[in-house]
C-alpha cells in the first residue's frame, strides 16, 4: 500500500465508473470525503456557468456544506471542503479564484522509464519505450494534483529523444487514453517536443519560415488535436545545451515558437518556450562572459514580438535551481510578452529528496519581489515517480503540495502552507505538529548553512549534483563559477564586472551593486571579496564561511534528532530516518570539504580552533 499523504484518503481507489467530468467527480469525491472524515455532515456540489472555470464559493448552513463552482471550481471547492474539515479550520468566505490560470507540473520523464533528475524512482507513465503505467496509480495521483489545484501536466522530459517524438506520432492513440484518465480531474495534457521533429519525416530542414515545416506543424497539430481535443499544447526547450532550435537557420526564438504557436492557435492550444538559454561551451579563462545575463540578453530584445498564445517559461533565478539566487531579471523587464516562472520541485541542487529541504519558504521570497500581475502562468519541474509516496522522502510532498497552494494564492504564509501539510497528513498531537512543522520551515536555511552559503553556487559534485566539489565545475565549460583564489572568493556583477546588475529595474540594481545594502545571503553572488572583507556583524568572510557551516552541521544533527523523535507511521519512519542519517551524512562531508578548501586557499584559522582537515 502506498504511503500516506495529505488527505490520506485520496490514495484509496474508488470506482470512477461512469465519471467523466470534474463536476461527477467532485460529487463523488464529496460523499466519499464527508464519510472518511465521518465529518455528520451532507454535502452539495452544483456547477455555475457563470462563474469562471476554476472559482469557487462554500456555503455552510447547519448540517449542509454547499459547493457552487465553475466547471472545475466544482472539484477545487470540494477538495477545500475536505481539507478545512480534516484541519478543522472555517471555510474561506466568498468567491475563491486562482492568481495563476494555468499551474503546470514538468514532467522529465524519458521513454525507457528513467527520469531526468528524477529522484522518486521509474517513470509513472514510460517503460519499454512506450506509454505503460497501473491506471489505480494514475488515479490517485491525479487526485492529489487536483485536490491542490494543479491542472496542467506535461509528460515527458523537456530533452525530447527517440522514442518520445513518437508521442505525437505512432503513439497518439495510447496518449489520448492516458489523456482521458486525467480529464476528469480537470487536468489537461501537455507534450515537450523536439524543434527539428519534421525532419524525422523526410523534411531536409527544420527552418521555421519554412512554408514546407509550416504545413507540416500544421497537418501534425491537427491530427493530435483529433485525438486529444483538450491538449494544453506543446512545451520546447530549443537552442540550449544542444537541444534544435531556430538558431540554426539564423532565425530568432520569436520567428521559433510563433510558427507552434500559429499551428496551435485554431485549437485554442498554447506554445511554451523555455527560456533556458545559455552559451554552454565556454571558455573557463573567458573572464567577460556571464552566465546569468545570458537568458535577459537572449529575450529582452523580444518583447512584444511573440504571438498571444505563446508563454516564454523563465527559470526562477539566472542560474540553475541553486540553493538561492536572485531572481531572474527577465522576469521583471517583459511588459508584453506572457510569462510562466519555472520552479523545480526535484532537489537536483537542494538535496535529491534525501536532504529534507521545504521550498515554500524560497519561494514566498521570490513573490515578495515579483509584481502580482506579471505572470500568467506558474510551472515547476516535477518529483514525481514511482517511489510508494510518489516523491522518494515523504515528506518531500509537501513541496508538491505547497507548490499547488502557492501557485493559486501567493500571498499564503510559508508557516501557514507548512503547518497545514502537517496537520493534513499525520494524526500528531499539537506539540508533535509544531515540532514537524518548525524543522520543515528551518530545513532551506539548515542546508543553505551547509553547502553553499552567502550566494556561492556551483560547489557541488558534477553530473551527480549531490555532495560537495567546491572545484567540481571551476574548469568546466558550463559557465558556473565562483572564482575562489588565495585573497578572494566571489564574482563582480555590478556595472564595474559583467554588468548583470544593470539588467535589474533601479531598485534592485542599486541594492545588490552596493556591497553594504546587498544581503548577505546573496553578497558572494554579486561581489568578489577578500576573506578579510568584515561583515556587519563584525565577522570577516573567512569566518562567516567557518561559522555557517560548522552551525549547519550541528543544525542538521539536531534536525535529525527531532525528526527521529517523532511518532510517524511506521513505514514513513524507516524512510524518514534512514534519509535523515543520509543528510546528517552529507552534511559532515560539506562542513568538513569547504571548510578545508577555504582554510588551504586563505591560510586563515578559525578563530573557534574548531578541526579543519587541513
Amino acid at each position: 500500500m502506498p504511503y500516506p499523504a495529505w488527505l490520506p484518503f485520496l490514495l484509496e481507489t474508488p470506482d470512477l465508473t461512469h465519471v467523466s467530468t470534474p463536476l461527477e467527480l467532485a460529487q463523488k469525491e464529496i460523499n466519499l470525503g464527508l464519510q472518511a472524515l465521518s465529518a455528520g455532515i451532507k454535502g452539495k456540489v452544483t456547477c455555475d456557468p457563470a462563474l469562471p472555470r476554476d472559482a469557487y464559493r462554500i456555503v455552510k448552513s447547519e448540517q449542509t456544506v454547499q459547493v457552487h463552482g465553475g466547471s472545475c471550481g466544482v472539484l477545487y471547492g470540494t477538495y477545500e471542503v475536505l481539507m478545512a474539515l480534516r484541519e478543522e479550520r472555517d471555510f474561506p468566505e466568498g468567491l475563491q479564484t486562482p492568481q495563476y490560470p494555468d499551474r503546470m507540473v514538468n514532467c522529465w520523464d524519458n521513454m525507457d522509464g528513467s527520469i531526468e533528475r528524477g529522484y522518486a524512482g521509474k517513470s509513472l507513465w514510460f517503460s519499454g519505450g512506450r506509454l505503460q503505467y497501473d491506471e489505480q496509480r494514475i488515479l490517485q495521483l491525479s487526485r492529489l494534483l487536483a485536490s491542490v489545484g494543479i491542472n496542467v501536466i506535461c509528460l515527458n522530459n523537456v530533452n525530447v529523444h527517440e522514442p518520445a517524438q513518437d508521442l505525437i506520432d505512432l503513439q497518439l492513440p495510447d496518449l489520448s487514453k492516458l489523456a482521458a484518465l486525467f480529464r476528469p480531474f480537470g487536468i489537461r495534457l501537455m507534450i515537450s517536443i523536439d524543434f527539428s521533429q519534421p525532419m524525422r519525416h523526410d523534411l531536409s530542414t527544420a527552418d521555421p519560415l519554412s512554408h514546407e515545416v509550416q504545413a507540416w506543424w500544421k497537418n501534425r497539430v491537427d491530427l493530435v488535436y483529433r485525438e486529444i481535443p483538450d491538449l494544453y499544447g506543446f512545451l520546447v526547450k530549443a537552442d540550449s545545451e544542444h537541444r534544435p532550435g531556430p538558431f540554426t537557420y539564423g532565425r530568432t526564438h520569436a520567428e521559433g515558437a510563433n510558427m507552434l504557436a500559429d499551428a496551435l492557435a485554431s485549437h485554442g492550444g498554447k506554445l511554451v518556450w523555455r527560456c533556458f538559454v545559455y552559451n554552454c561551451t565556454q571558455d573557463w579563462r573567458d573572464r567577460k562572459t556571464d552566465r546569468p545575463c545570458a537568458a535577459y540578453d537572449t529575450y529582452q530584445p523580444l518583447d512584444g514580438q511573440f504571438r498571444e498564445n505563446v508563454i516564454l517559461q523563465v527559470k526562477h533565478g539566472p542560474f540553475d535551481f541553486q540553493v538561492r539566487e536572485p531572481i531572474s531579471p527577465l522576469l521583471l523587464s517583459m511588459q508584453s510578452t506572457n510569462l510562466a516562472m519555472e520552479l523545480q520541485l526535484a532537489q537536483e541542487y537542494t538535496g535529491q529528496q534525501i536532504d529534507l529541504y521545504t521550498m515554500v519558504p524560497m519561494w514566498k521570497e521570490l513573490f515578495q519581489v515579483l509584481p502580482k500581475d506579471r505572470l500568467c502562468a506558474i510551472a515547476a519541474v516535477s518529483n514525481l515517480g514511482a517511489s510508494d509516496c510518489f516523491t522518494g522522502h515523504p515528506l518531500a510532498l509537501c513541496n508538491l503540495f505547497g507548490y499547488g497552494k502557492i501557485a493559486w494564492n501567493p500571498s499564503l504564509a510559508s508557516g501557514d502552507v507548512v503547518r497545514s501539510f502537517v496537520r493534513l497528513s499525520y494524526d500528531f498531537s499539537q506539540e508533535d505538529r509544531e515540532s514537524l512543522t518548525g524543522c520543515m520551515l528551518e530545513s532551506r536555511a539548515i542546508y543553505e548553512k551547509y553547502t553553499a552559503n552567502l550566494g556561492l553556487c556551483w560547489m557541488i559534485t558534477p553530473n551527480q549534483h549531490y555532495g560537495p566539489n567546491p572545484d567540481g565545475y571551476e574548469y568546466q565549460s558550463w559557465g558556473t563559477y565562483h572564482k575562489a583564489d588565495r585573497n578572494a572568493v566571489g564574482i563582480d556583477r555590478t556595472g564595474s564586472g559583467t554588468g548583470y546588475t544593470l539588467q535589474y529595474p533601479e531598485a534592485l540594481r542599486e541594492l545588490y551593486a552596493n556591497v553594504a545594502s546587498c544581503p548577505d545571503e546573496l553578497l558572494l553572488f554579486f561581489h568578489r571579496l577578500p576573506y578579510t572583507f568584515v561583515m556587519r556583524d563584525g565577522r570577516t568572510l573567512m569566518q562567516r564561511l567557518y561559522d555557517d557551516h560548522f552551525e549547519g552541521l550541528a543544525r542538521a544533527e539536531q534536525l535529525t534528532k527531532t525528526l527521529c523523535a517523532l511518532p510517524f507511521p511506521e513505514r514513513d519512519r524507516q524512510e524518514i530516518q534512514r534519509r535523515a542519517a543520509l543528510q546528517v551524512s552529507n552534511a559532515r562531508e560539506w562542513c568538513d570539504i569547504i571548510n578545508t578548501f577555504f582554510h588551504r586557499f586563505s591560510g586563515i584559522p578559525d578563530e573557534m580552533g574548531r578541526t579543519i582537515y587541513d
